[in-house]
């Protein structure tokens, strides 16, 4: 199951990200804002793996570390959803 960044999220390329529904305003840094954007254009979470393992200097077990740590963020803000 992948995970979407909900539609009513509001995401700033400076990555400012608002949540109407609550009023609640958070940042993430550039690499965060890259992963985001991912998400928002409907990439699988193993997709956003070979893409940053690809772009980046990272070995896969680090990164699926801090990703599922930055899901289970997004998650319990409620800035995304699973989805088919």
């Amino acid at each position: 199951m992948a995970m979407r960044i909900k539609k009513n999220i509001a995401l700033s390329e400076s990555g400012f990200i608002f949540h109407p529904s609550t009023g609640d305003s958070y940042s993430v840094n550039p690499i965060g804002l890259e992963i985001l954007n991912l998400m928002k254009a409907g990439q699988s979470s193993e997709e956003i793996k070979a893409h940053m393992l690809e772009h980046y200097r990272v070995d896969g077990d680090s990164f699926e570390k801090d990703f599922y740590d930055f899901q289970v963020m997004l998650r319990t803000y409620k800035l995304v959803e699973d989805h088919e």
